[in-house]
């Protein structure tokens, strides 16, 4: 049976305090959006699907990756560029030229014979702060945005290989501190 995979990057520390923070406020302010499914994260594949089977080939691969990525570790390998506060979409702005290209390696070296997709590699890094919401609500979420979140806070970083399952829950495979 297949089942659905994704790599995300995801942030620890204070920035990830505030964001939870941020979620909680929102979530009882403004009921849910579409960012509430999911926890705080940046999306570094697309969703793929393989056999259970098949996690073994990815954990390896995500480890090789990211073995070959630390040795070539900028000091500040994630950067927030800022906040993007738009009128469908918000989001905290990020590059990382070293995460795309660890992700890239991995993507060029999972190789599942099983897998019914190819892997795809997300470009326009970002971490969803809320998307899919009733435009009256912009302005109040952009308000709890500005007020909870620092785009400039302590942050660490993990890479996390997940498995998400047809009720929305998640199990994290394996992770890594980046």
């Amino acid at each position: 049976m297949l089942k659905e995979f994704i790599v995300y990057a995801c942030p620890l520390g204070q920035l990830n305090h505030q964001l939870k923070e941020y979620f909680t406020t929102t979530r009882r302010e403004c009921g849910k959006n579409a960012a509430h499914k999911y926890m705080p994260h940046c999306t570094l594949t697309g969703f793929f699907e393989d056999e259970l089977t098949a996690i073994p080939i990815y954990i390896q691969a995500l480890d090789i990756a990211w073995q070959n990525a630390l040795l070539i570790r900028p000091i500040q390998p994630i950067i927030i560029v800022n906040m993007e506060l738009k009128e469908n979409f918000h989001y905290l702005n990020i590059e990382s030229i070293w995460l795309e290209k660890m992700i890239a390696k991995f993507t060029n070296i999972a190789k599942s014979p099983t897998r019914t997709n190819h892997l795809r590699l997300k470009n326009n890094l970002h971490l969803s702060l809320a998307y899919k919401f009733p435009s009256e609500q912009q302005q109040i979420l952009a308000e709890i945005a500005k007020k909870n979140i620092n785009p400039q806070a302590e942050v660490s970083w993990e890479l996390r290989f997940y498995e998400r399952h047809p009720n929305n829950s998640w199990t994290c495979h394996h992770s890594w501190k980046l």
